[in-house]
């Protein structure tokens, strides 16, 4: 069996995304490993890429900035982020991977 690349509390839903900083545009690019793979235009300084994705995050998931933040590998290319909310049914369905098989 897969294993899940998301996981739900009775609070919201975390994940794991895999950063590509530095890219030509802001875009979903679909799954690395067992993370999402997200390329951000913002390079890894001073927190810029930590702070777009979590705009484009939530822009995405169609959600106020304020349900989505960065709680883990903030100096990293692997991050978790955590959703308010939110479960992984979806989560999948927001960002358009509700017929993906994990």
């Amino acid at each position: 069996m897969a294993q899940l690349w998301f996981r739900e509390t009775s609070e919201g839903v975390t994940f794991r995304v895999h950063v590509q900083p530095r890219a030509a545009r802001n875009r979903l690019q679909g799954m690395h490993d067992d993370a999402l793979k997200i390329s951000l235009t913002a390079p890894p300084v001073e927190g810029a890429a930590n702070r777009l994705c979590r705009d484009f995050l939530a822009d995405l998931l169609k959600l106020p900035r304020a349900r989505v933040e960065v709680v883990g590998g903030q100096k990293s290319r692997r991050k978790t982020i955590y959703v308010e909310n939110l479960n992984g049914f979806e989560l999948k369905a927001r960002l358009g991977l509700d017929d993906q098989p994990f």
